[in-house]
Formats: C-alpha cells, structure tokens, sequence
C-alpha cells in the first residue's frame, strides 16, 4: 500500500514539474494534494501501524506481567516507565496520534463523501481501539481536543471521558456497518484494503461488540459495572475461533514483517518467565492436578506432572529439551557457563540473541505469522469472571470450558507434534481440576490464569488491565493470580509501589505540552506508579 501512495505522489510530482495540463492542476496546498484519496488508500498502512505500536510497546508491559523477561535480569524491567526522557516505550502514543491521526479521520470523511460507509464504520471502530488500547496503556490522554489544527497544547482527560468516547465511537461504527444505502464491499474497496477481516461486515460487528465488552468489563471495581451488560456483548461478539481478529505480514522485508519475528530483531534478549512456564508444567498452585503426577506420555517426563499440550506450541524448550522460565530478577544468570544447556532458547527456538525462520516455529513469532488484535478465547474468559463475580456460577463455567477448549485449539497450529498435543490434551480435559466440570470447584483464579494463557504474547493491555484491577494481589488473603510475585524490591522510584500506567511521549508532550503535564502531575518521579481511574474502587 505504501507503494501505491509513493507512485501516486511521484506521479503527481512529474505531471506537474513537466508542465501539464491546467485540468490536473488541482492543487493549492504545495505540501499534498487538496482532494482526499479514496478511503481504501489509507486502510491498510492504519491498520498495520495499529498492530505494530501494540506489539512495540507490548514489550515493555509484558515486563510488568511478566509475559517474559529480560536476559540480563537486575532493574532494566522495572523502570521504563519512569524516564520521561525515552520514546521507547511510546509507540501506541505515536500510531493513535500521528500514523493513524488526521489519517484516520481523512479515511472516515472520503467514506462518507464517497458513500462507502464501510469504511466508516471500520474507522470509527479503528479509532475506538486505539483510544482503548492509549487510555489502558497511559490512563489520562487527550481525546477531546485531539486533531484540533487550531491547537498546539492540548489537555488531558481523565479515563471516564475517554471511556464514554470509545462507546459511542464503537456505536457509531455498528450503525455504519448496518447500513444498506451506498457502497458495498465488494464495490467500496474493502476487501481488498481490510488486512484484518478482508472487508466482512459481520466480523466487524462483532469485534466492535466485543471491544464494548472489553469497554465495560474494565469497570469491575465500580459500583456502576453491569455484569450482565458485558455477558449481553460478548454474546454479539466473536462466535468461534474463526472470528478472532487478527493482522498478517508478508515476511519478506522489515518493513512488511511481524513486529516480533526474527527478520525484525525485536525480541531476542527476551524469555519467558518462570511464572509463565509455571502455569503449564504443573507447578502453579492454581493449575495443577496431583493425580496427574507421571501421567505425561513422554517417557522422559514419567517422574513429572502431565505437561500442558500447549506448552510446546508457546514456550521455547532448552537446548536439553525441557521448558523453563527465567525471573525478572536474575534473568539467565542463574545458570553458570557449565549449565548453558538449561538456558532457554530464545523465541526464534535458538541459542543466543538471533534467529532465523524457526523450526519447529514457536507460537505466534514469526516473520510472517498472523497477530491477534482480539480472540473469541479472551471473550469467553470475560465473560466467564463477569458470570462469576455476578454469582452465574453455571453460565461462568460454560464460558470458561468454551475459552479453554478454543485456546488448546488456536495452539494446535503450533503444535511440534501434533500426535503428543493430542494425547496430552485429552489427559488434560479429562482432569476435573485443571477442566471443572461442577459450579462448585470453578475458582476465579482459575479464569483468571486461564486467560493469561490465552493472552500471553500479545494481549498485553489486556492482562495487564486486569492485573491492575486486581491490584497485582497485594495484601490479598486470596490471591487471584496465584504464583506471581512481584520482583523485590521494586525500583527505587517507584516508592514501593508497583507501575499502573505510562508516561506520555516524551517527543510530543514533554517537549511541547508541558503546562498540560504539569496539571496531571506527569513530572513527578513516580507519576507511573499513580493508579488508573479503571482500576480504583468506586
């Protein structure tokens, strides 16, 4: 898509250098052109720039979540969000303002100028993501005076009006999409612009009702959440596995390669955690079944306890082939040089910081592998806390089978052995204690842990959403995310207190928006560790 914008700009550019025709002198603006390009010439490089800042910045939350870790271990992780000095960490804040930005809104008015009210509706619900993924990621941002050209400072506002934003905005995106006048989009330009849905209606519908579930199901912690109104969402929402939202790359240079594959190079001083690891082996206190001890079919695992089936297809193994994490503290120091063997391989499936194209590939990092944006899994484990919480213990418990049996499924793909993840998987669904089948022994850690599995790598905001709804389970009697620990002692800025949200960017904010900083208390030393307006008791 690039391509097509740069040789209708170079085009442009040689018509008029040459001396053409008065009729294609149409421009006043010396900078572009006056008149807007057709909706479908925007769609695609929004979309993928979407999907790229979450997994940019997805790096440095699943520190905090401890998706995975970093080599070196010691405070790297631990402090990101406090230097207001770095970008680094401020791509979401990038791509909703400036890739996506006047972009975005120049898409929604040549839809609607063009009668191609798709497009519309997709960038009303585009918008309502990002604004999502900003206000999870950063808590206050500026969304009432955004994209206001008159301006050079603008406010910030706190997370109710943003909230209020998104759903109407993602309302707004249904109405367009329900409409049967103009354009459709066989005819619009959709299909073949849309990288996530190829241009399907329907599965945008539903992905729009399932951000309001997202939207909503934020809210536990207030007096106003309304378990049924989420549960009414989700059940708009995705309908299967087959809906998932996702975005795909071509793989064949940087520029049109998944964020985390080897090509891009983004992700090789990263392991996974002990904690990650844990909830797949047997060991979490949560996820285990003693009765399960020996019953794993690899012979070299009989003393052990049955491996999760998606273990193999998540996790990078050890040169020595068994699966191990690394703490957030120490990160591969814990092994000497003599134990380099035990040492997890990196996400590429090999030894060192490099890679090449994997094999067997590891989960969801490669170069030219699909990344999801949202999964009918992580709906159905919404749906299922939000049965719970209300006491809908058997609505709770359908919805929780449904979010694990469709994650064994989307891990089947990356499945090694196909054969052993069968074998393993029937064990597994077979234990009444790692797959209830009574009200009565379904545990919120339980839904809470089995969405992580299901979020790990790439539903960054999300787990980390709801760990902070849960306050990381400090001073809790019950913890909900059993065997997480947060590192000891935190970062010395931090005052004890564990991070809750991002700086602003430091490129735009810092360096231009000062006042508006000043007001929110961005400057202070530990403005990261202030909590979320989601996440308070109300």
């Amino acid at each position: 898509m690039k391509k097509i914008i740069y040789t209708f700009l170079i085009i442009t550019g040689t018509l008029t250098i040459s001396g053409c025709s008065d009729y294609l002198d149409v421009n006043t603006n010396p900078n572009g052109p006056d008149a807007l390009l057709q909706p479908e010439l925007f769609l695609p490089q929004i979309q993928s720039e979407m999907a790229v800042a979450v997994q940019w910045d997805g790096r440095f939350t699943g520190f905090y979540t401890q998706n995975w870790a970093y080599t070196s271990g010691s405070s790297y992780s631990l402090n990101l969000h406090n230097n207001p000095l770095s970008d680094s960490y401020a791509q979401l804040w990038r791509a909703v303002y400036w890739s996506m930005g006047y972009n975005l809104s120049d898409m929604i008015e040549s839809g609607e100028l063009n009668k191609k009210y798709d497009f519309v509706g997709v960038g009303h619900i585009m918008r309502a993501y990002g604004w999502q993924m900003l206000t999870d990621y950063h808590g206050p941002v500026i969304v009432t005076e955004a994209f206001n050209s008159s301006q050079r400072v603008f406010d910030y506002d706190e997370q109710p009006v943003v909230y209020e934003e998104i759903k109407r905005l993602l309302l707004l995106g249904i109405e367009n999409l329900e409409r049967t006048d103009g354009l459709g989009p066989d005819d619009s330009g959709l299909r073949e612009a849309d990288l996530i849905y190829s241009g399907d209606r329907d599965k945008w519908i539903k992905f729009a009702y399932g951000l309001l579930a997202i939207n909503a199901h934020r809210l536990t912690n207030k007096s106003s959440y309304d378990a049924d109104q989420v549960i009414a969402y989700v059940n708009k929402s995705l309908a299967g596995n087959q809906d998932d939202a996702s975005i795909g790359f071509d793989g064949t240079i940087s520029s049109d390669t998944n964020f985390f594959g080897p090509l891009r190079d983004n992700i090789g001083y990263y392991r996974q955690t002990k904690f990650m690891v844990g909830l797949l082996d047997g060991t979490n206190p949560e996820l285990t079944d003693p009765s399960l001890i020996g019953a794993d079919p690899l012979p070299e695992n009989s003393a052990d306890h049955l491996k999760d089936p998606r273990i193999t297809a998540m996790m990078a193994p050890s040169p020595d082939g068994q699966y191990r994490g690394i703490s957030p503290e120490l990160g591969i120091n814990e092994w000497s040089a003599a134990e380099a063997n035990q040492v997890p391989k990196n996400f590429w499936n090999e030894v060192g910081y490099k890679g090449s194209s994997p094999s067997p590939q590891i989960y969801i990092f490669n170069n030219s592998e699909r990344f999801p944006l949202m999964t009918y899994a992580q709906l159905q484990f919404i749906k299922a806390e939000a049965a719970f919480i209300s006491n809908k213990k058997d609505v709770a418990l359908t919805a929780y089978q449904e979010g694990v049996k469709s994650h064994i499924e989307f891990s089947k793909q990356y499945a090694p052995d196909p054969t052993i993840f069968e074998e393993r998987k029937t064990v597994y669904l077979s234990s009444t204690e790692l797959f209830p089948v009574a009200t009565e022994d379904l545990t919120l850690s339980k839904i809470m842990l089995q969405k992580y599995i299901a979020t790990w790598g790439w539903g960054f905001m999300e787990t980390w959403s709801d760990m902070r709804r849960y306050h990381y389970d400090v001073d809790a009697a019950d913890p909900v995310y059993k065997g997480f620990e947060l590192p000891d002692p935190l970062y010395i800025t931090n005052n004890d207190q564990p991070a809750y949200r991002a700086r602003p960017r430091y490129n735009s904010e810092y360096m231009w928006n000062k006042a508006a900083l000043e007001v929110i208390g961005a400057y202070e030393e530990d403005y990261h560790t202030y909590e979320t307006w989601f996440s308070k008791p109300e």
